[in-house]
């Protein structure tokens, strides 16, 4: 099935980031558990863009942990190697980036300062940091000094909650230190994934900063979102998080969209099921043959990809709790892939809002916008592996 697309206005259709050109100005978000090789290779098979590693914790990548140095591991096909980090210390987060540079493991290197997870925040870290304005100037600082040549960007949030916006500031002093692009994740952190983005703040971003390529985050559900969203804030790009969870094809959208293709193709089930076998296949190959890991990793994706969708629930629940490829095949084979993409039932949001609540800080961290000596021991605690945001 194919749908057309709403006219739009002319909008850049390339993006530079520093040394990289991207001939959509298309960029996938990391997504803990989601972006790994095997996602990343079956979403470029479908559009083009930059596709970024799920986040890796800065200190496991210089302890040179065995998952981290799994998740910074990329396919030969994947000729644009982007990676992020997450991190507290300044320290650990340049060592991080060294090594990558001076091993050759990555073209791109991204920091995330978004996640807005209470065991994150309430340590300080993530979407919390920028609060502390001298902390996140000595990470960004110290991570460009040390990628050197190599591009090097930030994401982050609007700031802890309305009363407490980081995001201008921050973006003023990242374009200071010299980072090749700025992403906005145009909610709090205290909004989490709820409601609506707030655009307007792409907007007012993309008019404090002139030197460096601004990206919007936030609701792009299809191809005429990211038009749309380009038009409204005057962005530079856009990056796709939730929008694309069971629908890899989504960067073939966003591709025809700026190309100003009228006539985008919409996926029959058929469709939906070889995407999903073929992802299946995928995850075997990142988990080194292991059919079993692959099956289980598979499972978090089955109702994303059959949204809207008219799949039996015996049907679905078998899928959800699949264990071979061959019980796979057997269960996609007593579906009719003839049927034509269901419409507005298979868009829109997708994976986990949650609801807003109050953000989880340090004691007293909202006391002044400089980290005291006491609290950078419980800063440090916040170096875990956790989500993106």
């Amino acid at each position: 099935m194919t749908m057309t697309a709403a006219p739009h206005k002319s909008v850049e259709k390339s993006l530079q980031i520093g040394p990289l050109a991207l001939s959509v100005p298309v960029v996938l978000a990391p997504m803990a558990g989601i972006t790994n090789t095997a996602f990343r290779r079956l979403c470029r098979e479908f559009g083009a863009g930059l596709y970024v590693s799920e986040m890796i914790t800065s200190r496991a990548l210089v302890e040179r942990t065995e998952g981290s140095m799994r998740l910074i591991k990329h396919h030969e096909s994947e000729t644009t190697r982007s990676i992020q980090l997450y991190g507290v210390d300044p320290k650990t987060v340049s060592e991080a980036v060294t090594m990558l540079v001076a091993e050759d493991r990555a073209d791109h290197i991204d920091l995330n300062f978004g996640c807005p997870v209470p065991k994150v925040t309430r340590k300080g870290g993530g979407a919390a940091l920028p609060w502390k304005l001298d902390l996140f100037q000595e990470i960004v600082e110290g991570a460009v000094k040390a990628a050197g040549a190599l591009p090097l960007t930030i994401k982050m949030r609007k700031g802890i909650d309305s009363s407490h916006l980081t995001y201008l500031e921050a973006g003023r002093i990242a374009e200071g230190a010299g980072v090749a692009s700025i992403a906005l994740h145009a909610r709090t952190a205290s909004e989490f994934y709820s409601g609506h983005a707030d655009w307007s703040a792409i907007a007012t971003l993309k008019e404090t900063i002139s030197g460096v390529p601004i990206l919007g985050n936030g609701d792009i559900w299809s191809g005429a979102d990211a038009i749309r969203m380009m038009d409204e804030t005057g962005c530079d790009g856009v990056v796709v998080g939730r929008g694309c969870l069971g629908r890899p094809w989504l960067f073939g959208e966003l591709a025809s969209a700026f190309a100003g293709e009228s006539e985008i193709p919409q996926p029959s089930l058929g469709i939906v099921a070889e995407t999903l076998r073929r992802h299946t296949e995928l995850l075997m190959d990142f988990f080194d043959g292991d059919e079993d890991h692959a099956c289980r990793d598979i499972r978090k994706h089955i109702g994303w990809y059959f949204k809207g969708y008219p799949v039996g629930g015996d049907v679905r629940s078998s899928l959800a709790t699949v264990e071979s490829l061959q019980q796979m095949d057997d269960l996609l084979g007593r579906l009719d892939w003839s049927l034509p993409y269901p419409g507005a039932d298979a868009e829109g949001p997708r994976g986990r809002a949650g609801t807003p609540k109050r953000t989880s800080l340090p004691n007293g961290w909202l006391d002044s916008r400089e980290l005291a000596d006491t609290q950078r021991a419980e800063v440090a605690e916040a170096e875990i592996h956790n989500s993106g945001g």
